[in-house]
């Protein structure tokens, strides 16, 4: 069969379509940037501009950092300060970026059987719980919150490994699910509260305890070292980085609510965040 020039051009031009390779990057990030909804609303913005598409690992701050380490990640986005400096120092980064931050807030049943309702001093409120063994979920995943979690513990003079028993219940997964554990228990968990915010199986749970300054919860974001990794995508990974500290990234982060509640706060440019 022969072919017309116009048809063979065509052809090539379908085959040339067919082959070209989407042009994305992966970024390793936690869960509360998925399970808030802000990577649904940022995301497509940042694409549309760039032509980028960003792929999310959703895992806790450990994992994704770990993902990082493993070269499986282009970008890590996560909200530990001391592990993202770490991982900066172990080589893996070159360099930290401040983006954005939000709170922990203390949920519980409405019963409140810790009798802590209202308190600012979560180090007080945790100790009631574990004094009057009140139910407690972990998420036991390595996550930011759970090192946030296990660092209030400490701050409040507890043990765990000491006193932990069946009133504290550890389950290895993200916030979502240990929100869901502790709806279904009436137990009281540690959350951040964009996540808390969007999420809808409250049963009898309410924020418990809110406002102190331990509770702050900053996120940064970082581009895995390509001298570590040479198949990182390095100039669309760092356009993610610019774009997300940059003043319409930034504006994109704040415009996003739930309930006319504003879920993240920025801090792109705000020194030692």
């Amino acid at each position: 069969m022969i072919l017309g020039l116009g048809a063979l051009a065509a052809l090539g031009g379908l085959v040339q379509a067919q082959t070209a390779a989407p042009r994305f990057i992966t970024v390793a990030s936690t869960t509360s940037t998925v399970d808030s909804g802000l990577f649904n609303h940022i995301l497509p913005l940042f694409k549309a501009q760039t032509g980028i598409e960003v792929r999310v690992i959703s895992q806790g701050t450990g994992q994704a950092l770990d993902t990082g380490r493993r070269g499986d990640a282009d970008v890590v986005f996560v909200h530990a300060k001391a592990a993202e400096e770490r991982f900066v120092a172990e080589g893996f980064s070159t360099l930290r970026r401040p983006v954005m931050y939000n709170d922990f807030v203390l949920i519980g049943p409405k019963a409140d059987p810790a009798g802590i309702r209202g308190s600012r001093d979560i180090a007080a409120a945790l100790k009631a719980i574990q004094t009057r063994l009140s139910p407690f979920v972990s998420r036991g995943d390595r996550s930011g919150t759970h090192q946030a979690e296990l660092a209030l513990w400490q701050a409040a003079g507890i043990d765990l490994a000491a006193t932990r028993g069946t009133w504290y219940r550890e389950i290895g997964q993200g916030m979502g699910a240990a929100l869901n554990t502790a709806s279904a228990m009436n137990g009281y968990v540690l959350a951040d509260r964009a996540t808390w915010l969007s999420f809808r199986n409250r049963g009898e749970l309410e924020i418990i305890v809110e406002g102190d300054r331990r509770l702050f919860n900053q996120y940064g974001i970082m581009l895995v070292n390509p001298a570590r990794h040479a198949h990182v995508k390095q100039a669309d990974g760092q356009a993610f980085i610019d774009w997300i500290v940059s003043p319409e990234g930034q504006s994109a982060i704040t415009g996003y609510k739930i309930d006319g509640q504003q879920l993240f706060f920025v801090n792109a440019n705000e020194p030692g965040a």
